[in-house]
């Protein structure tokens, strides 16, 4: 289907965002009646400027106050009415927005309504405009879509259909499936927007906290197969009020939004893109450094020992278990020194990920390689990320490994003994502010992975907001953060958790090497003694080594952290029964003492 945006989803001036949402590859626009207004360019300017980027105009909005009112009052709507469809017919759109009253001078009459908006729509014929009547979720007297059909039935004119929106159903808690009782050929329009779960007047909620489809807790999926099924044939347009948006780069965000209506045609069944290919586990964490020696002592005590070098670029392999780190020195172009830049996943068809990343708009990058290289391709998540998809020792696909040469032997006597880690449980990943819901939905449709719930974390000085996405199995579990406000600090520190099935021997083995981690205040095990009943000797043991505690009713979380190294450190983790989280309760404690 047609896809199509409105220009209040956008910031800028409404050049920037007609030229952001044709590089995207939408269709056409709603034009916001504020972005033309506060243009100096004249309506047939603006109209030319769409048409020379293959846009069009599909709806101008919005008119409000319109119907159920008095005669005088309503005489007023008509002149102004007159005088928006001149304006349209100049701009080169046929579609007018009409919202329903919030006048405190409507009345509760149907009948008065439908007679109003017919000769509304009468005079929008005259000048070849159709009005698209909308129920506004906290309209006087008419707030859902199924009343505002019976009053477009009524007023019984061809020029006169509904437009529905999503969030204004769906935030009602009304049931779509009554979309199908309308005709197709009667809604006019279908305005798109998700948005997450919230205690909060609706009018609050839609202002400040839609997002895209696909990045929030509404099924929009759902509402699209309800209107495709009564018939309707117009574009998938999305109008979406976001305080984040509105400062965020507007072309990153048209890709974003045109990547959510992608994944939204697909989970309607509208399409068939390449299927999802969801990981298995992970290949490596590559960690970009100009100085070794930064690192490599805490990862010899963390158990790792070098194994190998890449053939042809400064990169050294680092490996315990099934954990594989990538050391990388050549940090040109790179984050800040020391962060985690890469991460290989696990994947059962390369090939086929990397086909469903470029249909999501995630082009694969492009790497530099030498003939011999196994072909190894990537995309970058919003924050720059760079994910690989790997086949690592599977018999019929390129081994990333077999770039790897063995390490020359090391001049110490001994190499370092591993501590029992064994594999990558998950890794997180600061975000920049503006691109925490473009991050989720890109793992989400991109990645394959399933997003959690929203958990917000308490810092010293704010509030951090975190989500997780992770495989079905819980092999790949990637955690998302995000500062307060904008002006938090974009290079708050990443790490990477590594899997143990016996944290207190690999908490004495890693202390025993030498390595650093991070201290718990005392008062944190006296309210863990409050809370939980433990074997003799359990949490004096926990409150030695630094290791943080938490149960849910399905098992346990034992975890503990090394101190910081540039942009990074390092967790440790053992789960046992079937533990799903992250020790979100602990965060607050871990956060305090980073900053001590």
């Amino acid at each position: 289907m047609r896809t199509s945006i409105a220009t209040v989803s956008l910031s800028g001036t409404l050049t920037e965002k007609l030229t952001a949402a044709a590089r995207a590859g939408f269709d056409g626009v709603e034009i916001f009646e504020n972005d033309l207004i506060g243009s100096p360019l004249t309506p047939e300017e603006i109209r030319d400027r769409a048409a020379d980027l293959g846009l069009t105009i599909d709806l101008y909005q919005p008119m409000r106050d319109i119907e159920a009112v008095p005669e005088a009052e309503f005489a007023r709507n008509l002149r102004r009415a007159a005088h928006k469809f001149r304006l349209m017919r100049r701009l080169g759109a046929d579609t007018v927005l009409v919202c329903s009253s919030v006048s405190p001078h409507a009345v509760d009459d149907d009948a008065l309504a439908a007679g109003q908006l017919r000769r509304l729509a009468a005079l929008a014929q005259e000048s070849g405009v159709r009005v698209a009547y909308e129920a506004l979720a906290w309209g006087r007297h008419v707030s859902t879509y199924d009343h505002a059909w019976r009053i477009v039935e009524a007023a019984d004119h061809p020029a006169l259909g509904v437009c529905l929106d999503s969030f204004h159903i769906l935030a009602r808690g009304s049931d779509p499936t009554g979309i199908e009782a309308i005709p197709g050929e009667r809604i006019f329009f279908l305005q798109l927007a998700d948005a997450p779960l919230m205690a909060l007047d609706v009018l609050q909620w839609s202002r400040h906290y839609r997002c895209f489809p696909g990045q929030g807790d509404l099924d929009v999926a759902g509402l699209v197969r309800a209107a495709v099924r009564a018939g309707y044939d117009g574009p998938l347009s999305l109008e979406v009020f976001n305080d984040v948006f509105r400062q965020a780069e507007a072309g990153r965000t048209a890709v974003d939004a045109q990547r959510s209506l992608a994944l939204l045609q697909e989970s309607a069944g509208l399409t068939a893109p390449p299927a999802p290919v969801v990981p298995t586990g992970f290949a490596f964490a590559e960690i970009a450094t100009a100085d070794t020696a930064r690192i490599t002592p805490l990862l010899s005590a963390l158990g790792f020992s070098r194994t190998a070098r890449h053939s042809g670029k400064p990169v050294d392999l680092w490996e315990q278990g099934e954990a594989r780190i990538l050391l990388n020195t050549d940090t040109s172009g790179h984050r800040p020194d020391l962060s985690l830049t890469a991460v290989g996943l696990e994947t059962p068809a390369p090939e086929a990920a990397s086909a469903r990343a470029e249909s999501l708009l995630a082009p694969v990058l492009p790497r530099r390689r030498a003939p011999e290289d196994a072909p190894l391709d990537a995309v970058a998540a919003p924050d720059g990320t760079e994910f690989f998809f790997c086949a690592t020792g599977r018999r019929g696909h390129s081994d990333w490994t077999g770039d790897f040469a063995p390490a020359p032997q090391a001049p110490t006597p001994q190499a370092p003994a591993g501590i029992g880690i064994t594999r990558i449980d998950h890794v997180a990943l600061t975000q920049p502010w503006h691109q925490f819901d473009e991050a989720v939905l890109f793992h989400r449709s991109v990645l394959g992975l399933h997003p959690h719930a929203s958990v917000d974390l308490a810092d010293p000085y704010g509030l951090l907001r975190s989500r997780a996405a992770s495989n079905a199995e819980g092999t790949v579990r990637i955690a998302l953060g995000v500062g307060a406000s904008p002006t938090d600090d974009p290079a708050r520190p990443q790490h990477i958790a590594l899997a143990t099935d016996d944290l207190v021997a690999a908490v004495r083995g890693a202390r025993a090497a030498g390595a650093r981690l991070l201290p718990v205040p005392a008062n944190y095990y006296d309210d863990l003694a409050a809370c939980h009943t433990f074997a003799p000797g359990e949490l004096e043991t926990y409150r030695e080594l630094g290791i943080l505690y938490d149960r849910d009713e399905k098992g346990e979380f034992r975890h503990c952290y090394t101190l910081t190294t540039g942009r990074l450190f390092f967790e440790l983790v053992e789960r046992t029964g079937g533990y799903d989280g992250y020790g979100a309760r602990n965060a607050p404690v871990r956060l305090a003492a980073q900053r001590a």
